[in-house]
């Protein structure tokens, strides 16, 4: 039986040990390395994914954009057709008050306010 006061047996202990812990180190820094590609990787495939998202979100606000505008062109000209209207009846208004004053005038002889 070998016993462990002989210098040989420190020294393979040693080596084994420094051999492990070296082992361990390189597999710990490998396995690090490999992480932080793989997050990067992930990090420039989300960042393509929201520019594409950010690509379509913009380009659907521009459509909807253009179609309020359109629809609100349109009632524009609605509101300006029914201003016009509105004044063409304002103005019949106007001459069936003045009519009806003048009737009001000529057959009772009375004179409204």
């Amino acid at each position: 039986m070998i016993e462990v006061n002989e210098p040989q047996v420190w020294t393979l202990l040693g080596v084994f040990a420094a051999a492990l812990f070296g082992m361990l180190t390189l597999m710990t820094t490998v396995f690090l390395r490999v992480i932080r590609v793989e997050i990067g990787s992930v990090r420039t495939e989300l960042r393509g994914a929201f520019g594409e998202l950010r690509g379509e979100f913009r380009s659907g606000l521009s459509e909807l954009r253009g179609e309020l505008r359109g629809e609100l062109g349109e009632l524009r000209g609605e509101l300006g057709e029914l201003r016009g209207e509105l004044t063409t009846l304002h103005h019949r208004v106007d001459s069936l008050d003045r009519d009806v004053q003048a009737l009001v005038k000529r057959s009772f002889g009375v004179e409204r306010e």
